[in-house]
């Protein structure tokens, strides 16, 4: 699979778009990223804050039936941007909170989203992924958020980290005969966080 990479500067949501292209243009993949979302959101309808500098990206595709099941990439997902975050943070403490996000040191530096909607005769997958990199809002929670140029002084670029994510996606679909379920539920209990 190669996905397209659509740039956009000011969306309502990155997933909001990627349903657009599927619905309204006909587009079977790509990845959808903006330097800025007015409304953002996380799961059960929470908004997520997007801070100008931060990365807001949406992936789609279809549901092919010899692709994994929707429910197996609420694991998948995580491993694979957990890998990208990794190239960034080196050897920080990467770990991964239920249902959808990824912390580093104990601190949350990255929301997942899967949304999934049905467009002719087709279910297609929307992951939108939103990574702290320059800043990080002031959660009021029992843990705090973190960015990845405060956790390593490095302030990377929107669109190297979008081409990693893009790649990373890619060589999975690309690996698909080797893919085992159980390796990708393995890593994740291993980054689960207690």
């Amino acid at each position: 699979m190669k996905l397209e990479i659509i740039k956009y500067n000011v969306v309502s949501s990155t997933n909001d778009v990627a349903m657009d292209l599927i619905n309204n243009k006909k587009k079977e993949s790509g990845c959808v990223y903006s330097k800025q979302q007015t409304k953002g959101r996380g799961t059960k309808g929470r908004e997520w804050v997007s801070a100008i500098g931060n990365l807001f990206t949406s992936i789609f595709f279809p549901l092919k039936n010899d692709y994994p099941p929707f429910n197996e990439f609420s694991i998948i997902n995580p491993v694979i941007v957990s890998d990208v975050i990794k190239k960034y943070c080196g050897n920080k403490n990467i770990s991964f909170k239920w249902p959808n996000d990824v912390f580093v040191n104990g601190k949350k530096i990255c929301g997942i989203l899967q949304e999934v909607i049905t467009s002719g005769e087709n279910k297609f997958l929307i992951i939108g992924i939103g990574i702290n990199l320059v800043t990080n809002p002031d959660l009021k929670k029992p843990y705090k958020a973190t960015n990845i140029f405060l956790e390593t002084g490095n302030k990377p670029q929107i669109i190297e980290l979008i081409n990693i994510l893009v790649l990373s996606y890619e060589k999975f679909f690309n690996n698909l005969n080797s893919y085992n379920f159980k390796n990708y539920k393995k890593k994740v209990d291993l980054m689960v966080l207690a």
